[in-house]
């Protein structure tokens, strides 16, 4: 497995993780202050901010929560100007809201459905357009910084169920390559990373539960999924952290536009 630490540096810059909460925003906010950043957190529920900011503070860096619904363009204004009138600068960007859905196909979906289905993607595609929206132009103005979208192997293929979650995501990536085109010239890299399924005990229940629903054991299920991967395994909330990482730092200060795909080999990068 991948260490949680990469030896890369952010110190004395300022990252914002759109979407922070259990799981990867977490992972993400305790990586990056580890690294020594200041990190700024940004969710819609307070509890995800709890648990993101606190993993800022057990690293002792500076820390800033603000509950917004990046959908809202005053409320994704009002977020930037937080984090800049706290830190004065923002160096990194990272998008990874989401909404969740229950699974369900097209001819399923009733109005309620079909309202739910627009607003997941909504906050995957328009979320993601604004906060870097409001974002950019501090970056711009210091004629330097990163932006990295947290996609999905989804975001260039579908599956039955799940065309919300296909259809935010490729949104998200699409931004990714229009704004390292139009940021480019400014200073500014607009990248994405791209999991697939991401280990946690949510993923573990799933596949309990599908394996009940199927009436086969767990390792059955568990091996349906590694099987597709060339590692043969999940990975794991450090190992794409680390991808995140790699493309926020100086390290990849050559790359703009590029999607770095982190699914163990499930899906390779065309």
């Amino acid at each position: 497995m991948a260490s949680a630490s990469t030896g890369i540096r952010f110190d004395g810059q300022v990252v914002v993780v759109v979407g922070a909460g259990p799981g990867l925003g977490t992972t993400l906010a305790g990586r990056f202050a580890h690294a020594g950043a200041d990190v700024a957190v940004v969710a819609r529920s307070t509890s995800s901010l709890d648990v993101s900011e606190e993993a800022v503070r057990a690293a002792s860096a500076q820390s800033l929560s603000i509950a917004a619904d990046i959908t809202v363009p005053e409320q994704a204004s009002r977020m930037a100007d937080a984090v800049v009138e706290r830190f004065g600068q923002i160096d990194v960007l990272v998008n990874l809201a989401f909404g969740v859905a229950p699974k369900r196909n097209l001819l399923d979906m009733d109005t309620e459905g079909l309202e739910l289905w627009r607003r997941v993607v909504e906050i995957g595609g328009y979320g993601t357009l604004l906060a870097s929206r409001y974002v950019a132009p501090h970056m711009v103005r210091r004629g330097h910084g990163a932006i990295v979208n947290v996609t999905s192997m989804s975001s260039r293929i579908g599956f039955a169920g799940r065309s919300e979650y296909a259809a935010g995501k490729a949104q998200a990536h699409k931004i990714a390559h229009a704004l390292a085109d139009e940021l480019g010239p400014a200073g500014v890299r607009v990248n994405c990373v791209a999991p697939g399924h991401i280990w946690s005990e949510q993923l573990a229940t799933y596949y309990h539960a599908r394996a009940q629903k199927l009436g086969v054991d767990y390792e059955t299920i568990l091996a349906e999924f590694t099987d597709r991967a060339a590692l043969r395994r999940i990975v794991t909330n450090d190992e794409v952290a680390n991808a995140v990482l790699f493309l926020a730092s100086d390290l990849a200060s050559g790359i703009t536009g590029a999607v770095l795909d982190v699914n163990a080999g499930q899906l390779f990068t065309p």
